[in-house]
């Protein structure tokens, strides 16, 4: 799109609003559709690919659906769709609300831009507000999911805010606008981190905003590549907004004393190890257990889950956590950890007999 192309479309708009609305735009606008137009005529002329990347600051927010796999493997492909379509859908939407950039879909995960191809000087809270609106509409979603019959499903986001390079990568067979740099890789590990409803935010986000938003934290956490530990805060809510995230609510369930043992397998960069390793479950809820290991795990690393459980009949598999904490036991190691992932038939057999068992200890 050259700049006469620009003027072509940007005189098209006004004719379409008018028509529709019987205003034109305003000069401010007009600038601001203008800017916009501009931004995007980067993506266009195949000759200048690869050499137009600037470095901006740009705010990069990834989310991505828990529990999705497991509800693939149980569910007829056309409720995955009907399912998971409009759900993106309400997704994309919200991030238009705020004036993000979709950058990409990668199957059940979003990648979003604040700060590119358009930069504004609220670019930060903007994001921010998206994530909170993002989880508050999943946690809607659910409750619809619930009346139908549906698997629910639970969305973790993370943010991060730096120096990128923004610009157009490919060939004349294919090309797309984008941003690439470690803050784009800090922001899509942060997100590997978060738990089902959890919004996850860098240290450098956090200083952009602090007085803007309600937060946990900080975390360190070790990543691979980085020789110090990275701090992450939970965002909480927006208190001038009154917008609060509703994941806290989420983890309220009865706990119940047990000694489970039950069989894990590390899973490290999506991949599931195949040495199954011993343990026991000392204490059962809904949503989490309290584990007790012969080795310790890092903190935020992932499992996969087998046991047995008795009352109910019933052998759970494929069941996916996070350790979230460590929990001191005179030597013995003992680590809490949240559900992240479960079938639909496995979340119901925990519950029930974890209902059992608190029924059975008032009696």
């Amino acid at each position: 799109m050259r700049l006469s192309s620009v003027q072509r479309v940007l005189q098209c708009l006004h004719g379409i609003i008018a028509r529709d609305t019987g205003r034109t735009l305003s000069g401010p606008a007009q600038a601001e559709v203008e800017t916009l137009l501009n931004e995007l005529d980067t993506r266009s002329p195949p000759a200048h690919l690869g050499r137009e990347f600037l470095s901006r600051e740009v705010t990069i927010l990834f989310a991505d659906l828990r529990g999705f796999t497991a509800m693939v493997a149980n569910q007829p492909a056309g409720n995955v769709i009907k399912i998971l379509n409009p759900c993106l859908v309400r997704m994309s939407e919200i991030i238009f609300k705020y004036q993000g950039t979709i950058d990409k879909f990668m199957g059940d995960s979003i990648m979003a831009l604040f700060g590119a191809p358009v930069r504004r000087t609220d670019d930060v809270q903007r994001a921010l507000t998206c994530a909170v609106e993002m989880q508050i509409t999943m946690d809607a979603l659910n409750q619809a999911h619930r009346d139908q019959g549906w698997p629910e499903l639970y969305m973790g986001i993370g943010i991060n805010t730096g120096e990128v390079l923004v610009g157009t990568l490919g060939s004349d067979l294919y090309h797309e606008y984008t941003v690439i740099g470690n803050e784009v890789n800090l922001a899509s590990r942060i997100e590997a981190l978060s738990l089902r409803g959890q919004v996850l935010i860098s240290q450098s986000t956090y200083e952009r905003c602090q007085d803007f938003v309600d937060t946990r934290g900080p975390i360190d956490i070790y990543l691979k590549g980085k020789p110090v530990p990275v701090s992450l805060r939970e965002l909480i809510g927006i208190p001038s907004l009154g917008f609060n995230v509703p994941r806290k609510e989420k983890r309220r369930s009865h706990r119940i004393r047990v000694k489970l043992p039950f069989g894990y397998q590390i899973i490290e960069n999506g991949i599931v190890f195949p040495e199954i390793r011993p343990g026991t479950i000392l204490d059962l809820g809904y949503h989490g257990a309290l584990l007790e290991l012969e080795c310790q795990l890092p903190i935020y690393c992932e499992i996969k889950l087998s046991l047995d459980l008795p009352i109910v009949a019933y052998q759970a598999r494929d069941v996916y956590a996070k350790i979230l904490n460590r929990k001191p036991a005179n030597g013995i190691v003992r680590m809490g950890s949240e559900f992240t992932s479960l079938p639909p038939e496995a979340n119901m057999k925990i519950q029930l007999f974890v209902q059992l068992l608190v029924f059975a200890d008032r009696s």
